[in-house]
């Protein structure tokens, strides 16, 4: 077996084994394991006897064997998942459901809301644990804040709700806390100076914020934030209903689509300027690193980097790109970090699914209804089919977490997401001129605030236009679902003549 496809399918293994112990399911890890290894040596040895000895040269037996070899793997997932979760159950010290005062660090960039603010914060000794706090608006806090709190330390009022804190490495949650600074960690000369990095590149962050919201109207600053860094501290609450009825919630959530258009547009800007190709190759991915700590690492974001670079390096080395194992390859760099992303963090499974949809369905669609690359007036076919595999992909996770799904979201991003690239791209030259002149920035506004009203109109035309659908289906109904995208694919490959 290549070392390619030995590389692969050991992943898969692992991944499965890990998502199969984030809801507990020990002992029937080891009961798949030996049945997935029996049947794939079953198989082996069947082909070897009903063939003859040529027949037997011609296909390639000892893959079974290394198949069912590799199911250990899924041990091994499982192993890795259960320990790095008794090391963090073990680092868990603090006492719930009483009031008290205790301290900590800030360890995230503070969420700003129209009334409050959250931050995880990290406990001192005695405590030892990290928790989310929400606290007054006022007076705001930063990355490395040392604080003293008052309040109650509570459970997640919901299991699911655990599950998403706890990838997050949190175990409780401080509502409605007292909360007073008493110093700054990032003060002291012992403090890392990644730590001091890290809040200078928050700082920027909010700097930039701050900008849009000088120069544009609440709702428009809001969404072009959100865009361009990620922020939804802003949104109102009919907003983030008009983009979830209207299927556009993902063009805040800095996906892989948003990361390409950075990556793009700063070689773009370096060849302009003369620099050789190797040279902004480096200083790009260097200012992607820099882009994903700004924006809080947030695991779509990661995952869209770590991606986006590895297309970058395949481009540089001038090697054929692999998908299937660049894949796999971000989804084993984020389960190594943090093993809770793989079952717990809905937008990880969004982005690798719909990503899976752009590469594999995508080309199958076109194939199989014969149509042409052309893309067509501002790339309308392009966007559409883009849109439709990816939406394709991920309604089975669309109806189990969210329990709708809108059709009309296909249309509403054919509509918006042409005008996306331009409207980020007017964001940072923006942001840019408002370092040097608030007269300038305060000019590019205006014309920025077409693209963004527009953006606006579609989203909430599309809302109202709720034609979403609620459903119960069970998991078997979900694989059902997915055995018939990878049968269409695979037809599509096979038999459909292009």
């Amino acid at each position: 077996m290549p070392s390619y496809d030995i590389f692969f399918f050991g992943t898969l293994f692992f991944l499965v084994g890990v998502f199969l112990a984030s809801f507990g399911a020990g002992i029937w890890i080891l009961i798949i394991t030996f049945a997935a290894m029996a049947t794939f040596s079953f198989f082996a040895l069947l082909i070897k006897r009903k063939m003859t000895l040529n027949e037997v040269k011609s296909i390639p037996i000892k893959h079974f064997f290394w198949l069912a070899g590799l199911t250990v793997f899924i041990v091994v997932g499982a192993v890795y998942y259960t320990r790095d979760d008794m090391h963090f159950q073990e680092n868990v010290r603090m006492t719930f459901d009483e009031k008290t005062v205790f301290s900590g660090r800030i360890v995230s960039n503070p969420v700003l809301k129209s009334s409050s603010q959250e931050f995880k914060l990290e406990l001192n000794k005695p405590l030892r644990g990290n928790v989310l706090v929400k606290t007054d608006r006022y007076p705001e806090f930063g990355y490395g804040d040392e604080l003293k709190i008052g309040g109650k330390i509570e459970l997640p009022f919901s299991e699911s709700y655990g599950r998403y804190l706890a990838k997050e490495r949190i175990s409780g949650v401080v509502s409605f806390a007292e909360a007073e600074k008493i110093g700054s960690s990032l003060e002291t000369p012992k403090e890392p100076l990644w730590g001091k990095i890290k809040k200078s590149l928050f700082a920027f962050k909010n700097r930039i914020s701050e900008s849009f919201q000088k120069v544009l109207p609440p709702k428009e600053s809001a969404l072009l934030a959100g865009l361009t860094l990620g922020e939804r501290g802003e949104f109102s609450d009919d907003f983030k209903e008009a983009m979830s009825k209207s299927g556009t919630t993902h063009l805040v959530a800095l996906s892989g689509y948003n990361i390409t258009i950075i990556a793009d547009t700063l070689m773009g800007l370096f060849g302009w300027f003369l620099i050789r190709r190797r040279l902004s190759f480096f200083v790009t991915v260097f200012v992607i690193l820099g882009f994903v700590l700004m924006t809080g690492a947030e695991a779509s974001v990661v995952r869209a980097a770590i991606m986006g670079i590895l297309v970058m390096l395949a481009g540089e080395i001038g090697r054929f790109f692999d998908f299937r194992n660049a894949i796999i390859l971000a989804g084993l760099a984020m389960v190594l970090h943090n093993p809770k992303v793989l079952a717990f963090d809905v937008g990880f499974q969004l982005s690798f699914l719909a990503l899976l949809g752009i590469i594999y369905l995508r080309p199958a669609i076109m194939k199989f209804f014969r149509i042409t690359e052309e893309k067509g007036f501002l790339s309308w076919r392009e966007n559409l089919f883009t849109t439709a595999s990816a939406q394709l992909m991920v309604v089975p996770l669309l109806v189990s977490n969210f329990g709708s799904f809108s059709p009309i979201s296909f249309l509403a991003n054919v509509v918006i997401l042409e005008f996306i690239p331009v409207t980020m791209g007017f964001g940072f030259v923006m942001a840019a001129l408002s370092f040097v002149s608030y007269h300038l920035s305060l000019i590019l506004a205006g014309f920025l605030q077409i693209f963004l009203k527009f953006e606006i109109f579609v989203i909430e035309v599309f809302a109202k236009a709720d034609f979403s659908f609620s459903s119960e289906a069970g998991i078997a109904a979900f694989l059902v679902y997915y055995a018939v995208l990878v049968g269409f694919i695979y037809y599509a490959k096979r038999h459909v003549r292009a």
